[in-house]
């Protein structure tokens, strides 16, 4: 039996995959802590970890719009999104949360610390204290991978010199931004009695593993792999506060169900909703949009053929769907290949762009703008209900994702960290 101490933050998406690893810890026989935001302590131990909120660092109460420390869908610049990203959560408050990890490990010794990979500050932290840490991935890696186009934009990998420039500018850009934040990291290191680093991506490559959440059969190959890096396959645990789903439709209509899920946070996404309800008005097909906390009770006009609920199983809805209209937030992605459905991607930043070039690179789907009118949306959803190829993509997408996944990778690894200095590369 070994003590982990988990720390994330309320990011969406992200929360269910460290939920379900909690959960696989605890089923293995391990004690598990939580330290993270307020608004996570139900859920943390109904999972079977204790739970400590951040006291230095800020801590998120509740899910409302209002209290989204990122906001990054009110960025307008290129790249702004990851800006905020690293000045609000990575980097910025750094020496907030490096504080707090660091007073919780002497508070109560854990054998392993298992970090977000999008937080900086608590592996400072660990590093402070001597105990051996991860970084967990709650989707594709942050880190720049060899053979792997950078994160952000969405890029497939490069076919022509022009494209493997626009790569290489890509991430001589990320690089140069997370060097710029350079000094605050420092700065944070030094409160703790750390030596400063000459790179802002030491940091992260000082983690004995970084386990990514998603299969390297969806990923894109790469040339080599860091040490210490390894595809522990996605985790696909329902949000604990996601809703039965009953059908408002006669169990004998035949027209093709359409589920519509666009985020369980706030992006700005009401008008791209409104327009797939009026694409679809005209189509013979069943609409379903789950809203998620962040939009419930959001006013839409909502035609005959749609229902719109604040939650319902995810589940419960791609078994019977023919087609996923998705935000292509990583879980919502995983879900609908593992049941081998085609998607329409209509990325709005995060991790988005880079999932849907994924998908959309398989034939698993079309990738869209958000801002895409009705009729594109319509003209897309109706290709993909014609057409059989997306639907044979997706399912065979589906099928070599299952084949690469291990239900006992993550927590194999994760005991593998506390065995020993064996498996850590990190000076």
């Amino acid at each position: 039996m070994a003590e982990f101490l988990v720390t994330t933050f309320e990011g969406g998406g992200n929360v269910p995959p460290v939920l379900g690893m909690i959960r696989r810890l605890v089923a293995r026989g391990h004690r598990v802590r939580l330290l993270s935001d307020a608004v996570l302590r139900e859920e943390a131990e109904a999972a079977g970890a204790s739970f400590r909120a951040w006291t230095t660092a800020p801590s998120r109460p509740d899910r409302r719009p209002e209290s989204d420390p990122l906001e990054d869908w009110a960025a307008t610049e290129p790249g702004g999104g990851l800006l905020r990203l690293l000045d609000r959560m990575t980097i910025g408050p750094a020496a907030a949360h490096a504080a707090d990890t660091l007073a919780e490990l002497r508070r109560a010794p854990a054998d392993a610390l298992v970090c977000s990979d999008l937080m900086f500050g608590p592996t400072i932290g660990a590093e402070a204290a001597g105990v051996p840490f991860a970084t967990f991935a709650s989707n594709i890696a942050v880190v720049p991978i060899e053979g792997i186009p950078p994160r952000g934009p969405g890029l497939a990998p490069p076919a022509t010199e022009a494209e493997r420039e626009l790569a290489a500018g890509v991430a001589a850009w990320f690089h140069t931004m997370l060097d710029e934040r350079l000094p605050v990291l420092n700065a944070a290191r030094a409160t703790v009695g750390l030596a400063p680093l000459a790179e802002t991506i030491e940091q992260p490559r000082r983690a004995a593993m970084t386990l990514l959440a998603t299969s390297t059969a969806f990923d894109f190959p790469a040339t080599s792999l860091p040490p210490g890096l390894r595809y522990v396959g996605p985790l696909l645990d329902a949000p604990d506060w996601a809703a039965a789903w009953e059908s408002p439709w006669d169990a004998q209509d035949a027209r093709p169900l359409v589920l519509v899920a666009l985020s369980t946070t706030f992006q700005d996404q009401v008008g791209t909703i409104q327009r797939l309800l009026d694409a679809m008005e005209s189509l013979a097909v069943r609409a379903v949009v789950t809203l998620g906390p962040a939009l419930d009770g959001v006013a839409l006009r909502v035609p005959g053929n749609a229902h719109v609920v604040a939650s319902a199983s995810h589940d419960a809805l791609m078994r019977e769907a023919a087609l996923v209209v998705t935000h292509c937030g990583h879980g919502t992605v995983m879900r609908a290949l593992a049941h081998r459905r085609p998607m329409l991607c209509l990325p709005m930043g995060r991790d988005q762009n880079d999932n849907a070039a994924r998908v959309a690179a398989r034939g698993a789907g079309i990738r869209l703008a958000p801002d895409a009118d009705a009729a594109a949306l319509r003209d897309a959803i109706a290709t993909l209900l014609a057409d059989p190829c997306y639907a044979a993509a997706a399912a065979a997408l589906g099928t070599a994702i299952a084949a690469t996944t291990r239900e006992e990778a993550l927590v194999e690894a994760l005991e593998e960290l506390v065995a020993g200095p064996a498996c850590r590369h990190a000076a």
